[in-house]
């Protein structure tokens, strides 16, 4: 499913897969809760049924470090 041709081991056409599959899937939108949040550019994403726009990872909507981060800032809001 990568777009471009990737080479030198089938390790990095497994990774560029799934980078490719992670960025054009569809994800739930954390405003509305349907699963239409896309890709709208490098690390911007767009749920196409409420209209919000999220700033996220640049393949996935949410990273590791951001789910991280907003479970520290919910711990902190809990206190």
């Amino acid at each position: 499913m990568a777009k471009a041709k990737v080479r030198y081991g089938a390790e990095m056409r497994k990774r560029a897969d799934s980078v490719d599959r992670q960025r054009v899937a569809k994800y739930a939108c954390p405003t509305c809760g349907k699963i239409k949040v896309k890709r709208a550019g490098h690390s911007l994403w767009k749920c196409r049924s409420c209209g919000s726009t999220f700033a996220g990872g640049a393949y996935s909507l949410t990273t590791a470090v951001g789910e991280t981060g907003r479970r520290i800032i919910a711990d902190v809001k809990k206190r």
